[in-house]
């Protein structure tokens, strides 16, 4: 279940700097009953953009795919052995 904190709760920096380490998911701050903004640890942060970088170039992959723009495996893995000599 998502964690959600009034922003005034902002103030106790500790606190919040504990939570956001413990926390697997974002932290939600509300403004008057409003989400207002989203926390998160840095670590999470870099994972998450790891994953979009991930699921970007998959998607990438997928039109590329669709669109025709693919080799035969055996030709391409023959053509690299045979051009560095491997």
């Amino acid at each position: 279940m998502p964690k959600i904190i009034p922003i005034r709760d902002l103030k106790n920096t500790g606190n919040i700097s504990r939570m956001c380490q413990e926390a697997d998911e974002p932290i939600y701050v509300t403004k008057n009953g409003y989400g207002a903004m989203v926390i998160m640890s840095v670590k999470m942060y870099e994972e998450k953009m790891y994953l979009l970088n991930v699921y970007s170039k998959l998607a990438e992959a997928e039109a590329d795919v669709d669109s025709g723009k693919t080799a035969n495996a055996k030709q391409s893995l023959k053509a690299i052995r045979e051009r560095y000599d491997v």
